[in-house]
C-alpha cells in the first residue's frame, strides 16, 4: 500500500509518496517541496493572507495530481505553526477536502515535534537506545526534541516547541539588504534566549538539524546543486564551517544570495534567520558539529499512516 503525506508548513509545502520496502523500511516514489509562504505576515497579523492561502492552494492542486497519478491508498495532511497562529484557514480546509477526501489536522507544537523526530531520524542508522537531540527550524517556529527512539514508541523526554522561525525572525528584525551589524545581533539574541532552557548535550553528542534550513545550509556549505536529497542526508557538518556559511550569506545582498551555489533561491530571503536560529542552538549545546537529516515530519506521519489500522 502507497501512503501520501502532505506537511503544510509556514514557509513550505511538503509531500511526501511513500511505500513499505520488503525489509520494513519505508522508501519513497515520490517527494515535493514547493514554498508557498504560507506565513507570511502571520507573527504581525495573526491572519493568513489571502495570496498566501491562494499560494498554497495553487499548489495543493498540483499534489492532488501526483497523489492520483501514483495510485495512494491513504492519505494525511497536517498544518503546523502557521495554522496554529493565525485565523483564515477557511477556504484552504475547505480546498483540502475536496482535493484529498481528508480533514487537515493541525497538529501541537509538541506532536510536530514527536512526528519529526521519527521521521528525521529515518536513515541515519542510530541504534534505537541511543540517546538523540534533534531541532527542526520552520518558518514560525523550531521544535527540539531529545530522546531516544526505542523498539517500539519513542522515549522523548524532552519535547518543546519555540516560536522562533525563519520568516516570523526575518519579518521581525530584518530591514535591510544585507542586513545591518545590529539586526544580526537581535536575530541571533532572539533565538539564544528562546533556546536559554534546553537542556544540555552529553558530552561529545552530534544532534540533529531537520528541515529546509539546515539542508540549504549542508547543500551551500557542500555546493550541492541541483538540490538532491540523498547528498546531504545524514553527512555530519562542523558548526564552525555551518557558521562560516552563515557569515558569509549575511554580507550578501539578497540578489547575491540567490545566486549562491547551493541556495534555493526562494529560501534566499529566510535563510539567515534560520542559519543564526541554528547556531544559536548549537552554540547553546557547545556542539562541535550537526548532522542533516533531509527527512522530518512528513516522514513520521508516513511511518504512522502505513500502521495504522483499517477504517
Amino acid at each position: 500500500m502507497r501512503v501520501a503525506t502532505i506537511d503544510i508548513g509556514t514557509n513550505t509545502v511538503l509531500l511526501l509518496v511513500a511505500e513499505e520496502a520488503p525489509d520494513g523500511s519505508i522508501r519513497a516514489v515520490a517527494e515535493r517541496a514547493t514554498i508557498t509562504r504560507l506565513g507570511e505576515g502571520v507573527d504581525r497579523s495573526r491572519t493568513l493572507s489571502r495570496n498566501a492561502v491562494e499560494r498554497t492552494r495553487a499548489c495543493l492542486e498540483g499534489y492532488a495530481k501526483v497523489v492520483q497519478e501514483l495510485d495512494v491508498g491513504r492519505v494525511a495532511v497536517v498544518g503546523t505553526s502557521a495554522m496554529r497562529d493565525a485565523q483564515g484557514a477557511e477556504d484552504l480546509r475547505l480546498a483540502i477536502r475536496v482535493l484529498f477526501g481528508v480533514e487537515v489536522s493541525v497538529l501541537s507544537g509538541v506532536e510536530e515535534a514527536r512526528l519529526t523526530f521519527v521521521g528525521g531520524l529515518d536513515g541515519l542508522g542510530l541504534e534505537a537506545t541511543e540517546d538523540v537531540a534533534l531541532f527542526d527550524i520552520g518558518g514560525g517556529s523550531t521544535e527540539v526534541v531529545v530522546g531516544r527512539l526505542g523498539k517500539g514508541q519513542p522515549a522523548t523526554p524532552y519535547v518543546q516547541s519555540f516560536d522562533v522561525g525563519s520568516v516570523r525572525l526575518t519579518e521581525r528584525h530584518v530591514l535591510s539588504d544585507p542586513p545591518t551589524e545590529a539586526e544580526v545581533a537581535a536575530l541571533s539574541r532572539n533565538a539564544a534566549d528562546a533556546f536559554a532552557a534546553v537542556p544540555p548535550l552529553a558530552a561529545e553528542a552530534i544532534p540533529v538539524g531537520v528541515a529546509g534550513t539546515m539542508t540549504t545550509l549542508a547543500a551551500v556549505a557542500l555546493r550541492v546543486t541541483p538540490y538532491v536529497g540523498a547528498l546531504v542526508h545524514a553527512i555530519v557538518l562542523p558548526t564552525e564551517r555551518l557558521r562560516q556559511v552563515v557569515q558569509h550569506l549575511a554580507i550578501l545582498d539578497l540578489r547575491s544570495r540567490r545566486a549562491v551555489l547551493g541556495m534555493e533561491p526562494n529560501r534566499a530571503d529566510v535563510i539567515l534567520a534560520g542559519g543564526y536560529i541554528a547556531l544559536a542552538l548549537l552554540d547553546h549545546w557547545r556542539a562541535g558539529a550537526v548532522r542533516i537529516s533531509d527527512r522530518g515530519l512528513r516522514w513520521g506521519l508516513a511511518h504512522e499512516l502505513m500502521h495504522a489500522p483499517p477504517g
